[in-house]
């Protein structure tokens, strides 16, 4: 997995789509964010329509960006929610351009 390239498949218009649809979204509702070894944790509260939106968001960053590993975590009761996404060297580079 280490020769797959840091970069998104989306064209220009298509990731900024992916911004203001998604991405912006999910950004705005994480609690916390803590740095990992390959990338970056985030958490969110426990909450079904946000449970739905992380789960969209894990199926479209797995078919644009084939270098992530990507895991989501559901706590146990109203534990919170945490999305990991992590990869080779320059992905948490790419998740802060992409983030933002």
């Amino acid at each position: 997995m280490s020769d797959l390239p840091i970069a998104c498949s989306l064209t220009a218009p298509e990731l900024q789509a992916r911004r203001t649809e998604v991405l912006q979204k999910v950004r705005a509702a994480a609690l916390e964010v803590k740095e990992m070894a390959g990338g970056f944790a985030y958490r969110f509260p426990s909450d079904d329509s946000l449970l739905a939106d992380l789960s969209a968001l894990v199926q479209l960053e797995h078919q644009c960006c084939p270098f992530l590993r990507i895991s989501l975590i559901v706590e146990a009761g109203n534990g919170p929610i945490w999305l990991e996404l992590t990869g080779p060297p320059g992905t948490k580079e790419f998740l802060n351009s992409v983030f933002e």
